[in-house]
C-alpha cells in the first residue's frame, strides 16, 4: 500500500519568472515572491491588494434591503418592542446571534436570543419557535445565518402579526420569503462587492449600519466576526481578510471572560493564535454545544461577564466535545461496517435509527474524504429522516438536491455541505437518483481529491529567513491557504514512528541538503516506504522550536514515488471508456502497444497481491521501468488483464486490490471486452 497519496492529483502551479523578479524587487523575499506569483499575483501593487487588510469596508447599504432592515430595527428600538434574534446552532450562527443580541441590548433594546434545538427543532425558523416567541410578546424577529429559504415560516409570522427581518448568507432559492427585509449578498442582483461574507459578517453589517460607524462596530465585535468567518470556512479575501486580521488581534487580548476561558481550557495560547487555532481548537468546542443539544452553553459563554461562570461553561463545553468525539467514532465504525468492501461506490447514502443528528455531518465529511465520493447520512425517526451530506471532488450538493427536490420534504445548504428532510419511503428512490447524478458527474469531471501545490522549490530556499518571511501571508485559510510546496526526487534517509505510532518523522536528503519532516497520522506499519527510496514530497514549511533551537521542518501533506519520466494522473478517458463514450483519439491514447503491455504485466506478475492507489501504483511502475504511463492507461490495461482471467481486480475505497490468478494456457488479450471496446472506438 502506498504510504500516502491522500490526494489523487497534485495540481502544481508554475511561478512566472518576470513576476517573481518584480515582487522580489518590490521587497518580497524569494519564497514569498514565488508563492505569490504561482497564485497569479504579478507585481507589488497586486500583492498589496491580495494580502492587504487596510482597505475601507464597503458600505452596508449596498446590500439589497439593508435600509429597510435598519429602519424596522430602529423603529423597534425607539418603541421598545421586544426583538428576537433568531440564529443557527453552529459557530457562525452562535457568534452572529451573540453579536446582534449584545449590540441591540447596548442600544437599549428589549432583546432576546433564540437558537433552535438541533435535535428537537432542526435548522432555521420553525412554527414551534415562532409561536413560542409570539407568546412571549416578540413583535420583531431578526434572523442571522438562516431564514433565506423560510417561505412558509415568513407567512406564519405575518399571520401572527409579527414582523420579520432576514439576514443570511446562504444560497437563495427561486422564491424568497415575504419579509420586511431580506438581506443576503447572494440575492440575485445584489450589488454588494463582497459576496462571501459569513452569517456573522452579514449580522455585523446590520449592526454597523444601525450604529453608523463600521470602525467602532468592528473594534467592538471583530472577535465574534473572526470566529464565525473562520469556522464557516469563508474565503479570507476582501473584507473577510480585514475581519479576521483585526479579529485575531482582538482575540489575543480579549475582554470577554468566556472567550478567554475557552482559549485557556482548549490550550490555545494567545501569542500563537491564528486562523488554524480557531478551526482546529476553538470551533469544534463551540460547535459541540449545538451538536450535542446544549446550545445555551455556548450562548451564555459568549455573553457572560462573570469570570467564574465563564470558566465553568468552558469546562462543560470541552467535556461535551470529548463526548461528541466518542459518539462520532461509534457512528463512523457503524457506517464503515455498512459499506461494501469490494467496490468503490459512486456515492454513499445510508440511514439508521440510532445515529446522533448532531454528529452525522462530521462523519459524513470523514467518509466522503476516505471513500472519495459524495456522502449522505440520514438519521431516521419514525416515518421521516433528517440528513447531512458532504461533497467530494467538486460535486454540487445544493444543485443535486434542487434537482431531486420532489423527493424531499425540505432542503438547504450550499455546494459542499447540505441538509434535508425526507420521508422513509422515499429514501430508496432518492439513493438511486443521487448515485446516478454522482455517477454522471464522475464521467465528465475528475472527482478526485486534489492538492493544490503552489510550486516546486529547491531545498536551498528552505532556510529560516525565507520560512519566517512567510508570515506576511497570514491570516491563512480558505481563499488564502497556507503555502503548499513540493520537493522532488528526495532520498528517504531515515523514518521512524512517533506519538505512540500515530505519526512519522522522516529525514530527507537531496544533494548536500538534509531536511527534517513530520507526517501526522501516517502509520509506518502500513507504509510501503523504505529508507533509500526516492520520493516527491508535498508539504507546508514551518519553523520548529525545541530547547531554544529553531529549525526548518516540513509538515508533510502527501508523499509519492518519484518519477524520472512523465506519469499523467488524469483518468477522464478511462471513465469515458467505461461509460461507452470514448472518442477515437482517446482510444488511441489508452491503447498500449505490446511492448508496454509486457512491461506492465511483468511488474504486476512479480507480486502475488497488490493493494495501492492507482496513481501510486502507476508511479511505481514508471519508476521501475523508465517507461511513461498514465493512470488511465494502467486502469485500462488492468481491466483487459482481468477480462481474460490473468488478474482479479477489485476497487475498495481509494485503493485498488490486484491478485494474480493461476494461468491456464495462453491468454488472448484481443478476446477482452475492454480491448474490443477500445478497438471499436479507435476505428469509429
Amino acid at each position: 500500500m502506498c504510504i500516502a497519496l491522500k490526494y489523487g492529483i497534485w495540481n502544481v502551479s508554475q511561478p512566472k519568472q518576470q513576476s517573481v523578479n518584480a515582487l522580489f524587487q518590490g521587497g518580497y523575499p524569494p519564497l514569498v515572491a514565488m508563492i505569490l506569483s504561482a497564485r497569479g499575483v504579478s507585481d507589488p501593487r497586486a500583492a498589496q491588494e491580495y494580502l492587504g487588510f487596510h482597505a475601507p469596508l464597503a458600505d452596508p447599504f449596498l446590500m439589497t434591503d439593508m435600509d429597510l432592515a435598519v429602519n424596522r430595527v430602529g423603529l423597534a428600538l425607539a418603541k421598545g418592542e421586544m426583538i428576537a434574534v433568531f440564529g443557527d446552532y453552529d459557530v457562525d450562527g452562535i457568534t452572529a446571534t451573540c453579536l446582534l443580541t449584545d449590540f441591540l441590548r447596548r442600544m437599549g433594546g428589549n432583546c432576546v436570543s433564540y437558537i433552535p434545538g438541533r435535535l428537537e427543532e432542526g435548522y432555521g425558523l420553525n412554527p414551534i419557535a415562532i409561536r413560542h416567541l409570539q407568546e412571549q410578546g416578540v413583535r420583531l424577529i431578526v434572523t442571522v445565518d438562516c431564514g433565506i429559504t423560510a417561505v412558509a415560516e415568513a407567512q406564519l409570522c405575518a399571520q401572527l402579526g409579527m414582523d420579520l427581518v432576514i439576514t443570511d448568507h446562504h444560497a437563495c432559492k427561486a422564491e424568497l420569503p415575504q419579509a420586511v427585509a431580506v438581506v443576503d449578498p447572494h440575492r440575485p442582483g445584489d450589488k454588494y462587492p463582497h459576496g462571501n461574507l459569513s452569517g456573522v459578517g452579514v449580522a455585523f453589517k446590520l449592526a454597523a449600519a444601525i450604529w453608523g460607524s463600521q470602525e467602532k462596530a468592528l473594534a467592538e465585535y471583530a472577535d465574534f466576526v473572526c470566529l464565525g468567518t473562520v469556522a464557516d470556512v469563508m474565503p479570507l479575501q476582501g473584507e473577510n481578510r480585514i475581519f479576521v486580521r483585526q479579529g485575531l488581534d482582538s482575540l489575543r487580548r480579549t475582554k470577554r471572560p468566556g472567550i478567554a476561558a475557552l482559549m485557556q481550557e482548549a490550550g490555545c495560547q494567545p501569542d500563537a493564535l491564528n486562523a488554524s487555532s480557531i478551526g482546529f481548537m476553538l470551533a469544534p468546542r463551540i460547535n459541540a454545544a449545538g451538536r450535542m443539544g446544549k446550545i445555551q452553553l455556548a450562548v451564555e459563554l459568549f455573553l457572560t461577564q462573570d469570570k467564574a461562570l465563564a470558566q465553568n461553561l468552558a469546562q462543560q463545553l470541552c467535556q461535551l466535545n470529548t463526548k461528541r468525539q466518542a459518539v462520532e467514532s461509534e457512528i463512523y465504525q457503524q457506517v464503515v461496517s455498512m459499506l461494501p468492501q469490494d467496490e468503490a461506490p459512486q456515492a454513499i447514502v445510508l440511514a439508521d435509527e440510532n445515529w446522533h443528528q448532531g454528529v452525522v455531518g462530521i462523519v459524513a465529511s470523514r467518509i466522503a474524504e476516505e471513500y472519495c465520493c459524495p456522502t449522505v447520512l440520514i438519521c431516521l425517526d419514525g416515518d421521516h429522516g433528517k440528513a447531512s451530506s458532504r461533497s467530494f471532488g467538486g460535486f454540487n450538493l445544493f444543485a443535486s438536491l434542487t434537482a431531486l427536490a420532489p423527493l424531499l420534504e425540505s432542503y438547504g445548504g450550499h455546494e459542499l455541505a447540505a441538509g434535508f428532510t425526507i420521508s422513509r419511503e422515499q429514501i430508496p428512490q432518492f439513493r438511486q437518483a443521487f448515485c446516478r447524478l454522482a455517477g454522471e458527474y464522475c464521467q465528465d469531471a475528475a472527482a478526485q481529491a486534489s492538492l493544490q501545490v503552489d510550486c516546486v522549490v529547491s531545498p536551498e530556499l528552505l532556510n529560516l529567513g525565507n520560512v519566517d518571511a512567510l508570515q506576511v501571508l497570514e491570516p491563512c485559510g480558505s481563499g488564502c491557504p497556507k503555502p503548499v510546496l513540493a520537493l522532488e526526487n528526495l532520498t528517504v534517509e531515515r523514518l521512524y514512528p512517533v506519538g505512540n505510532g500515530r505519526h512519522m518523522r522522516l529525514k530527507l536528503r537531496k544533494g548536500r541538503c538534509t531536511l527534517n519532516a513530520i507526517y501526522f497520522f501516517a502509520h509506518a506499519d502500513c507504509a510501503d516506504l523504505t529508507e533509500g527510496e526516492a520520493v516527491d514530497v508535498a508539504f507546508t514549511p514551518q519553523v520548529n522550536e525545541f530547547r531554544g533551537q529553531r529549525s526548518v521542518q516540513l509538515n508533510v501533506l502527501d508523499i509519492r514515488p518519484a518519477c524520472s519520466v512523465p506519469c499523467p494522473e488524469d483518468a477522464a478517458d478511462y471513465r469515458r471508456l467505461r461509460a461507452g463514450l470514448l472518442t477515437s483519439q482517446a482510444a488511441t491514447q489508452l491503447l498500449l502497444d505490446r511492448r508496454a503491455q509486457s512491461v506492465v504485466w511483468r511488474y504486476l506478475a512479480s507480486q502475488d497481491v497488490i493493494q495501492d492507489t492507482p496513481i501510486c501504483l502507476c508511479r511505481k511502475i514508471v519508476r521501475h521501468s523508465g517507461m511513461s504511463l498514465s493512470v488511465g492507461q494502467l486502469l485500462t490495461l488492468l481491466d483487459i488483464f482481468a477480462d481474460v482471467g490473468l488478474l482479479e481486480v477489485r476497487r475498495q475505497n481509494r485503493y485498488i486490490s490486484i491478485r494474480r490468478l493461476p494461468i491456464v494456457g495462453k491468454a488472448d488479450l484481443n478476446a477482452s471486452e475492454t480491448m474490443q471496446a477500445l478497438l471499436r472506438a479507435k476505428e469509429s
